[in-house]
């Protein structure tokens, strides 16, 4: 689904990426680790369209996207979630979700002139597909609430909720488990494995917690220095000598 092709990304002397390439498969759940500074961050900008790489290629579906503006890609079905979450703290947990779908009628002032019953209709449709989202995160019970007052692990919750009012194809997670306590950590692994088994999503996600990605994600690439250092499933992981010595230390010795 996913393709990177000997991408490369320098800040000034610094080089971010340095020759990466990687693939995500259609249907998997995708974990990246590595140390900071590795690069993936730099990468997952990348691949959405906030940074334009210094060379190379990425490939969304066989299509070329490098280089474009985030919101085209975010139209071919790409969302994205960020390590600090971006939530609209003074809307409702209901409205941040409403706002998530494009094109929609009310976007354009004269329709609420011109087509007000089509304006009317389609909110109503939001609000319903909203509500239906937010029974699946388990967040119904704090809709009219305001997102700002979610705590860090509710609110990892919501950003993914948001996600699926996007109907991607393609979720790029960025650390969803910092800040989450075990237990809603627990239902956010939950949730991204049965929207990738039920819904068919493709998740990718960078993750420092160790135990939610050898328990989550198959296959586990690993990044070390701007580039792929190893890539398997996490008990080949586990014992790779390069990644211990690069990455894991003894955790897994």
């Amino acid at each position: 689904m996913l393709e990177i092709r000997s991408v490369q990304k320098s800040f000034g002397g610094l080089k971010a990426v340095s020759d990466c390439s990687m693939k995500v498969n259609q249907g998997s759940i995708t974990g990246l680790i590595g140390p900071n500074g590795a690069g993936k961050t730099t990468l997952f900008n990348i691949i959405t369209g906030f940074y334009k790489p210094d060379s190379g290629e990425i490939r969304f579906q066989g299509e070329r996207i490098e280089g474009l503006p985030p919101d085209r890609i975010f139209h071919k079905k790409v969302f994205r979630t960020f390590q600090v979450t971006r939530e609209f703290e003074q809307m409702t947990v209901l409205e941040n979700l409403m706002i998530i779908p494009s094109q929609q009628a009310g976007e354009r002032i004269w329709n609420t002139w011109l087509r007000p019953k089509r304006v009317k209709e389609q909110e109503h449709e939001l609000a319903q597909k909203a509500t239906e989202v937010l029974e699946f995160v388990e967040l119904n019970k704090l809709k009219d609430e305001y997102a700002g007052n979610l705590s860090g692990g509710q609110k990892k919750l919501l950003e993914l909720a948001k996600s699926m009012m996007a109907d991607p194809k393609l979720v790029l997670l960025d650390e969803p488990g910092a800040g989450v306590n075990p237990t809603l950590m627990r239902k956010l692994v939950g949730h991204i494995r049965k929207l990738c088994e039920k819904k068919g999503i493709t998740f990718f996600l960078i993750e420092h917690d160790m135990d939610l990605v050898m328990n989550l994600c198959d296959p586990v690439i690993v990044m070390s220095e701007g580039k792929k250092l190893a890539e398997g499933n996490p008990e080949e992981i586990k014992k790779d000598q390069c990644v211990l010595e690069a990455y894991l230390g003894g955790q897994y010795r």
